[in-house]
């Protein structure tokens, strides 16, 4: 099957922009997932004004929220992949782009071009909240560092976002991805993660935007935490692809 031209895939690439644009689903997700960070911004704000403030950072109390937040961008990721299967639309989207490698490859470069903006408002909003209601109080930290554990913040929940994408490519069916992911993310992974090496999805992740503390040890640095989370995502995608392109739809 001949490649297509670059002009294909800028319409491929059109193409799935506006069906994850005009996915309700996309917005009802990003926005209860921003109200979320909100609500629990202000309760860690809220716990830290009562407690010892004066010994916390006010960027970790803001991002304090990101182990639940990113459950909004595992939903996002696979609601991205699975919801073609609803429906049978995978097979008019399959019949107009019959190039199934450039088709998956855009629709992940689509999400990220959605997810990164939206990630890094959503993590934003949160420590900004905490700046706000605990300037006088926490730890001041320097406009530096609290850049620095943004972009980390948001490169995790991208990629979180294409590692889920692709592992809801793979089994193309929505509840299953759902019970999966959330199941690891939030009772495996938390269970067993004195036990578990720290090269797993989100215990490397974690480095990306949590400053380095004096008080425990550091196993892996940003820089380090960014290639493993980067490595597992590009692993899941590239069998993703593989799969996608030897099955049936």
């Amino acid at each position: 099957m001949s490649v297509p031209s670059s002009r294909k895939i800028t319409q491929i690439l059109r193409a799935e922009l506006d069906k994850l644009v005009t996915l309700s689903l996309t917005w009802l997700t990003l926005m209860g997932t921003f109200i979320l960070n909100l609500l629990l911004a202000a309760a860690f704000t809220s716990v830290g004004l009562q407690g010892a403030a004066g010994t916390q950072s006010i960027l970790n109390i803001g991002l304090s929220s990101m182990g639940y937040l990113q459950a909004g961008f595992i939903i996002l990721g696979i609601l991205a992949t699975c919801s073609e299967y609803t429906g049978g639309q995978i097979r008019t989207t399959l019949t107009t782009i019959p190039w199934r490698g450039f088709q998956l490859s855009t629709k992940y470069l689509a999400l990220a071009i959605i997810t990164v903006p939206m990630a890094f408002i959503i993590a934003a909003s949160g420590v900004l909240y905490t700046f706000i209601m605990m300037r006088d109080t926490a730890v001041v930290i320097e406009i530096d560092t609290m850049i620095e554990a943004l972009v980390g913040a948001t490169g995790y929940l991208t990629l979180t976002t294409l590692l889920s994408a692709a592992i809801g490519a793979l089994l193309r069916r929505t509840t299953p991805a759902l019970v999966i992911l959330l199941g690891y993310y939030f009772i495996v992974s938390p269970l067993s993660r004195d036990f578990l090496p720290h090269y797993f999805p989100d215990t490397a992740g974690y480095y990306m935007y949590m400053p380095p503390s004096s008080n425990e040890i550091n196993i892996l640095t940003p820089m380090q935490g960014t290639g493993v989370l980067m490595l597992w995502t590009v692993i899941f995608i590239t069998v993703a692809i593989v799969f996608y392109r030897k099955r049936d739809a």
